[in-house]
């Protein structure tokens, strides 16, 4: 079974405490960006999710959205599945789209990474 519960570090040193998970798959958290720490700016952003219970021998996929309010007017969602190897490394893989705020509408198109 994998547990999104805890501290996780991802290939940038970045770092993600979420909180424990509720029974209906609810979960917050805080994200600390390396951008962050870049720019002099170390601050936790908060996190919000949710975790879809797996079916039977599946593994846990999840969605969650950080909010950069305290350095950037940005914020990006993620979503991603959990895994488990052999040994009992949990893994967590995700993608993600950032959002950040643009003057107008002709602007759109450089908004989202």
């Amino acid at each position: 079974q994998c547990q999104l519960s805890g501290l996780w570090r991802n290939e940038q040193d970045s770092l993600m405490e979420i909180s424990a998970v509720t029974d209906n798959g609810d979960f917050q958290g805080k994200y600390l960006t390396r951008v962050t720490l870049a720019s002099n700016c170390a601050r936790a952003s908060p996190l919000r999710g949710a975790q879809q219970q797996p079916g039977e021998g599946g593994w846990p996929t999840f969605g969650f959205t950080v909010r950069w309010d305290k350095f950037s007017n940005a914020t990006t969602a993620f979503v991603g599945q959990c895994f488990v190897d052999a040994g009992g490394k949990e893994t967590l893989t995700t993608v993600w789209l950032l959002r950040e705020a643009v003057g107008s509408l002709q602007e759109d198109w450089k908004a989202t990474r």
